[in-house]
């Protein structure tokens, strides 16, 4: 079973040979992740997410872009049920949830990087089957599009800062 994610390969055919055998053997990260998912309390959770997503979309929350979501609830879904934590947006900020949301976006640990590095159209990954919306399909695709229409950036500085 090939990881979700691929190691970067480097110019020597020896460790490129070797990572590459590695990514493609070692058995996916999904079930410790989510045995670590169930294991954290949500009020831990709210601490450590809550702040770095209010702080990366913070441009398109005072221009009122998460609006339409208020009171809303939306799953993110790693393939086979978990890991996966549930957002809403009330009173102004983004919210980690505990319990399933009105919309479920599923997929593999590898489409949710490639969509949060912006690496491939979101399009492409909802066309390809590897992302799916359950649910509220309406309420997953007005959020995928928001995402997608949003300059936003992941680097460790945003998300570390307090």
């Amino acid at each position: 079973m090939a990881l979700p994610f691929a190691f970067p390969l480097p110019a020597k055919p020896l460790i490129s040979d070797s990572l590459a055998l590695l990514s493609e053997y070692l058995p996916s990260p999904s079930p410790l992740l989510g045995a670590i998912d169930r294991s954290i309390p949500i009020p831990v959770k709210q601490l450590f997410a809550e702040a770095p997503l209010n702080r990366i979309f913070a441009q398109a929350i005072a221009d009122g872009e998460f609006d339409d979501f208020e009171g809303r609830r939306i799953r993110l879904e790693v393939t086979g049920g978990h890991p996966g934590v549930t957002f809403g947006f009330w009173a102004g900020r983004l919210r980690v949830l505990n319990g399933p949301g009105e919309a479920t976006i599923r997929g593999s640990l590898s489409a949710f990087k490639t969509l949060a590095e912006r690496k491939q159209d979101p399009d492409q990954l909802f066309f390809q089957r590897r992302l799916v919306i359950e649910g509220d399909t309406e309420l997953g695709l007005g959020l995928k599009n928001l995402l997608d229409s949003l300059e936003w950036d992941l680097n460790l500085r945003t998300l570390l800062s307090f």
